[in-house]
């Protein structure tokens, strides 16, 4: 085995993903009228990245083999996807599902910052305890549940701050400091795994190799389990700070760009009074 084998070997095509990635990109593409702008590559990148941390190596290797596979996994999934996927929904598509009752009372519910961002971090520290975790690599259906809670609090994590509409969205200043709050959770929970000289999984002692790929990640990548476990640790907290820097420059760029906007129109309403 080596590792362009591997990588070539690790591809599952699950109909499933395949297909639920498939109609939820043309559902989007159909309701925006096939039109292309930022929130359209916004989206379709949002989508892409669902797609290929259920489908490619990472989902195989993490599944099996790596715990560091699993957390680039779910940072995917809980971290990278969904801001994207919040940022690429049309203003007028979450007003078409405003308009039911249930659905806009849940939306305020979810608006709500420090329930989102509890939400959203929670899941990530519930899911890490070792029980939990063993459990959901060891049962496909608790496997599944636990990608979707990480895509779902995701998406609610980054609502107050991406939210298409501008009732209930964070201004810059609370945005910023509820997205570093947000990050400085996240981070603590890796930065336990990389500090750590305790492996914390018992499923990665001894995993499935059904790809037969042990060997090669254990003995020509001098990948241990423990030394799996930092690099895991790494990914967790090193990447996020980046993802939410670059949420605190959009939230910035935005602000700089509406203040402008707005002395501008004040300079406009001043003249029309001279």
């Amino acid at each position: 085995m080596t590792a362009w084998k591997l990588f070539l070997s690790s591809w599952d095509f699950t109909p499933s993903v395949v297909i639920g990635c498939a109609v939820l990109l043309a559902v989007y593409l159909f309701f925006v009228r096939f039109k292309f702008n930022s929130k359209t590559v916004n989206f379709t990148l949002g989508v892409l990245i669902v797609f290929l941390a259920l489908v490619s190596p990472v989902d195989a290797l993490g599944e099996d083999y790596l715990f560091s596979a699993h957390m680039l996994q779910h940072m995917m999934l809980g971290y990278v996807a969904p801001p994207l996927l919040v940022s690429g929904m049309p203003e007028s598509f979450v007003r078409s599902w405003l308009r039911f009752p249930p659905i806009a009372r849940l939306e305020r519910i979810f608006s709500y910052a420090p329930l989102a961002l509890v939400l959203g971090s929670a899941t990530f520290y519930v899911w890490h305890l070792p029980t939990l975790y063993n459990i959901a690599l060891e049962n496909e259906v608790v496997h599944v549940f636990e990608h979707l809670t990480f895509l779902v609090t995701g998406i609610i994590l980054w609502w107050p701050v991406f939210k298409p509409i501008p009732e209930g969205r964070l201004t810059a200043l609370p945005a910023i400091i509820y997205m570093g709050i947000a990050a400085s959770l996240g981070s603590i929970l890796g930065i336990i795994f990389t500090i750590s000289d305790t492996a914390f999984y018992s499923f990665y002692a001894h995993p499935h190799d059904e790809l037969g790929a042990l060997k090669l990640i254990r003995e020509d990548w001098g990948l241990t389990q423990l030394d799996d476990q930092k690099l895991g640790g790494a990914i967790m907290w090193e990447p996020m700070g980046a993802i939410f820097l670059w949420a605190m420059m959009v939230v910035l760029v935005d602000w700089f760009k509406q203040a402008e906007k707005d002395s501008l129109q004040e300079d406009e309403r001043s003249t029309e009074n001279v």
